[in-house]
């Protein structure tokens, strides 16, 4: 996995173009997600092994929008059954590129598609991680039901997001201390502003009213949010 520090926007663009994960991004990503996403490195692990231990010794485990296979590869690690089955799907070429050299395992799979044309027929777990966040809102209903009807009896889903506080007040105070949180993490002014320029048209956030009555509307039974961070959560749906 590449070790290179993120300087896709070190320097300053004469047009702010949207966010790609191109072959730019992918070269750097794993650096680009560690310093701009608080929890990062708690959640990738836990629903790894929430995951793996939910699909137990014969299950069969999606991970959506798997970018270069770290959810993939922290199933792997908590499921040492040889007839655990993981099928990474990305839209991104490079990204799916660089998830099968990271990946050795023959458990996992990964699949160069858009996740709404997968089949997920028997699937007992489903991940998006920071995935559903760069889904046209009016497309991730469809996404959910999609994945609802796919998953077995019992089925898990996992969704982790970027999400909008409710509250005006709160929801400003977590995004000035994530803004303070990337410059402690070596990220400039000028990083930054041009980064959020990219992502202003890709990447529309819900709040949290938003994903449960989502996910309750397309027929899951129940979820809960089991991990926050200032303005980035992580959800439990089940079939």
């Amino acid at each position: 996995m590449s070790n290179s520090s993120d300087d896709v926007y070190q320097h300053r663009q004469d047009q702010i173009v949207d966010f790609v994960f191109n072959q730019a991004v992918v070269d750097v990503f794993p650096d680009m997600i560690r310093r701009s996403v608080p929890g990062y490195e708690t959640v990738i692990p836990m629903t790894g092994l929430i995951a793996a231990r939910h699909a137990g010794a014969k299950g069969v485990v999606f991970d959506l929008g798997c970018s270069l296979g770290a959810t993939t590869q922290a199933v792997l690690a908590h499921n040492s059954s040889p007839d655990l089955r993981i099928i990474g799907v990305d839209n991104a070429e490079a990204m799916i590129d660089g998830a099968q050299a990271n990946n050795q395992d023959p458990r996992a799979q990964f699949v160069h598609s858009d996740i709404q044309d997968v089949d997920l027929t028997g699937a007992n777990v489903v991940v998006l991680n920071f995935v559903l966040q760069f889904v046209p809102p009016d497309h991730r209903k469809s996404v959910l039901q999609k994945i609802h009807s796919g998953l077995a009896k019992d089925g898990l889903l996992i969704v982790s997001e970027k999400i909008c506080h409710a509250s005006p007040k709160m929801h400003t105070l977590f995004d000035e201390t994530h803004l303070a949180w990337k410059k402690a993490n070596g990220y400039s002014e000028l990083e930054i502003s041009q980064k959020r320029s990219a992502l202003e048209n890709v990447m529309q956030v819900d709040t949290e009213a938003t994903h449960t009555q989502r996910l309750h509307s397309v027929g899951f039974s129940s979820n809960s949010q089991w991990y926050r961070c200032m303005n980035w959560a992580s959800f439990l749906a089940w079939k």
